[in-house]
């Protein structure tokens, strides 16, 4: 059930994304919540096994950073997920650019990080 619970956090924080920040739109033949379900799909995975060993490896630059680089990873697996999204099941999101990532990052980091402590999510 913790994987069902966080993939819905993912959604709905992915959906408040798509909604704030200019840059970030879904791209889905379908409904739009085909592409939200499936770009937090994609993101949940990613997020529970490739990230921790990014976190890992960029450790150091993350510590000469003060932690700003951990936004830069947290961009990067929005577009390897909206990557694999959009190339596996032809939907998902599309985003701009860097700045527009790079905000959404910031978006689904705060939203997700309200709604876990919320649900409970991360027990």
């Amino acid at each position: 059930m913790g994987f069902v619970l966080r993939w819905i956090v993912t959604a709905v924080a992915v959906a408040a994304a798509v909604w704030l920040v200019p840059g970030v739109e879904v791209s889905s033949a379908t409904e739009s919540w085909v592409g939200v379900a499936a770009f937090a799909l994609f993101l949940a995975l990613l997020n529970m096994s490739i990230k921790p060993i990014l976190q890992f490896l960029s450790l150091p630059i993350t510590c000469l950073t003060l932690g700003i680089f951990y936004l830069v990873v947290n961009t990067f697996m929005l577009y390897l997920a909206s990557w694999l999204a959009t190339g596996l099941f032809d939907t998902g999101l599309v985003i701009s650019s860097f700045g527009s990532a790079f905000v959404a990052s910031i978006v689904i980091s705060v939203v997700s990080a309200i709604l876990n402590s919320i649900v409970g999510a991360d027990d």
